[in-house]
């Protein structure tokens, strides 16, 4: 699994989300409590960009619709988005925040 560092820590605001690019791909890196979490920035449902939600309770909700998605899983915790939405693994190491794309396999 290859990390990738894509800004530090500070830049992601506490309880919120700063949006990112990975290899192409659009990143939400959402700060929630004491973790940081990696989703795919686009909502299942409408296809906008996740990272101009709000977060709260450890999930993220969209602004056009109001699907929330699970932070930890990407899993919709209400409707109208019925599919989740794809995770990443992130880590945090002296400040900065790493994400990988890729699987454990």
């Amino acid at each position: 699994m290859t990390f990738v560092k894509v800004c530090p820590l500070a830049e992601i605001p506490a309880d919120g989300v700063l949006a990112v690019e990975v290899d192409d791909t659009p990143v939400a890196l959402v700060r929630s409590g004491e973790g940081v979490f990696a989703l795919n920035d686009i909502c299942s449902h409408a296809e906008v960009s996740l990272s101009e939600g709000e977060v709260y309770d450890g999930t993220i909700e969209c602004w056009l619709h109001g699907s929330c998605f699970d932070v930890r899983t990407g899993k919709p915790t209400n409707p109208p988005a019925t599919q989740p939405v794809a995770t990443y693994k992130a880590k945090v190491e002296d400040g900065d925040v790493y994400v990988s794309l890729g699987s454990d396999d």
